[in-house]
């Protein structure tokens, strides 16, 4: 079985594969000031919940955008399971031709998304990303990974409201019952689910006349069931995008 591990800003998610099958997903903060001894205990008593033997683990790949917290994950894998990691980065085969000034920037979320969009989705294909920011890739009819754009998160633009607006209180991200709020929280849940929907959709609509071609629409993180829920394109949701994508890479490097 296969451990893949996507290392976000704000929470690591694991899955275990048997083979193309998802069998069990985890969710931990992320912390990097957790030890490997931390992580490791961490995840084998998850293990342990879910009534899985790690030593099932036979292969294992993390993605990650957080640097500091991979050698340690890394070590926590390798004495839980007792497999090393491979790494997405320089020296992983991806499969993916990334057509941008500075490929090396990639993020290995972007990379991973794109993998997985590629092999689930028709090109040209737009993958959104919506965790703690937003991100919009633009896969090209060839399967290149051609650019984007990049925009704060919702939380992070709702946290930057609210901290600094003295006089506009924190509110729960519920879709609020009409566009036009009759009180200051529903205005501001207006403001940022309805704007990002009017974005998303906006966006979209920008990507596909830029490159003359009507695109599939792919989108995975935290935030998106919320949003692309209500878009009125047609949006593929796969909360697990990023997931199928290092088990692809993983694969491509056997």
């Amino acid at each position: 079985m296969l451990l893949v591990a996507d290392v976000g800003n704000t929470n690591i998610k694991f899955g275990v594969y048997d083979g193309k099958e998802l069998k069990i997903k985890l969710r931990f903060s992320t912390d990097s000031k957790k030890t490997p001894d931390e992580f490791a205990v961490e995840l084998y008593t998850v293990f342990q919940i879910n009534q899985f033997d790690p030593k099932n683990i036979n292969g294992a790949i993390i993605g990650s955008v957080v640097p500091g917290i991979t050698p340690n994950l890394k070590a926590a894998i390798k004495t839980v399971t007792g497999v090393k990691s491979l790494v997405v980065g320089p020296g992983i085969k991806t499969g993916l031709n990334i057509k941008i000034e500075n490929p090396q920037s990639t993020g290995a979320d972007l990379v991973c998304s794109c993998v997985g969009a590629i092999e689930l989705y028709t090109c040209p294909c737009i993958v959104i990303g919506m965790g703690t920011a937003t991100t919009m890739l633009m896969i090209d009819k060839d399967k290149n990974m051609i650019g984007g754009s990049i925009c704060p998160g919702i939380f992070i633009s709702l946290d930057a409201l609210t901290k600094s607006g003295a006089l506009l209180p924190s509110v729960n991200l519920d879709l609020p019952k009409q566009v036009i709020g009759r009180n200051t929280s529903d205005c501001i849940q207006s403001g940022v689910v309805w704007g990002n929907v009017s974005m998303i959709d906006g966006m979209i609509d920008k990507f596909e006349e830029e490159i003359g071609n009507p695109c599939s629409v792919a989108a995975t993180g935290g935030m998106a069931h919320l949003i692309t829920a209500h878009c009125r394109h047609e949006i593929f949701l796969n909360d697990d995008l990023i997931l199928e994508g290092l088990r692809l890479i993983y694969e491509k490097n056997q």
